[in-house]
């Protein structure tokens, strides 16, 4: 079973290690370095098929001249979420689900997760409030710059948007907001 702790990612989140020793200790395959726009090319992945592919709060990397709500940089965001769920569709399972936490609210929602999913082929399926407290030990990161190993403000409108094949819900015309209290995963199989 793989695990690798990149140096870059330790230098980035000093913070990680200890996570990723306990995810290794439940028997977790840990990888690091693979590009979510072609994991399905991956050696070791392209075999695979999984039940849930989970992505955290996307981000596209920063730029010092760009911020948030600059159409560069929205645009950059797309591409990156778009080649993500192009690529994780190919490793799902038949009734497999991708879920991406990602903040709903401006500039965020100009990123199109919905529609970009769509065009991959997938379908929203529901849409939980993101919960921090559902997460022991969870912390947001920055994305990269000095303060990568930093928290980001999640705002009231974090979600975690679940998406399945589309001919996975062809009857289910509506699509379910549901606010939970607790989540109990099976960590057994996840890409870090």
């Amino acid at each position: 079973m793989p695990f690798y702790i990149s140096e870059k990612l330790l230098e980035k989140h000093w913070s990680a290690k200890n996570h990723l020793d306990e995810l290794n200790e439940l028997g977790c395959t840990l990888l690091h370095g693979i590009n979510v726009k072609d994991m399905h090319e991956d050696n070791f992945l392209k075999a695979m098929r999984f039940d849930r592919i989970i992505f955290n709060f996307p981000h596209a990397g920063h730029d010092p001249a760009l911020c948030e709500r600059d159409e560069e940089l929205i645009l950059r965001h797309k591409e990156l979420l778009h080649g993500f769920f192009s690529s994780a569709r190919c490793l799902l399972s038949e009734n497999g689900e991708i879920h991406v936490s990602h903040r709903d609210d401006k500039p965020y929602n100009h990123w199109d997760i919905r529609s970009s999913a769509e065009e991959s082929g997938l379908t929203l399926k529901e849409m939980v409030k993101f919960q921090k407290n559902d997460y022991p030990d969870y912390h947001n990161k920055r994305g990269g710059g000095i303060k990568s190993n930093k928290t980001f403000p999640l705002g009231n409108k974090s979600f975690i948007f679940k998406f399945s094949h589309k001919n996975d819900l062809e009857d289910n015309e509506s699509v379910s907001k549901v606010y939970i209290d607790d989540l109990s995963m099976d960590f057994s199989n996840l890409i870090v």
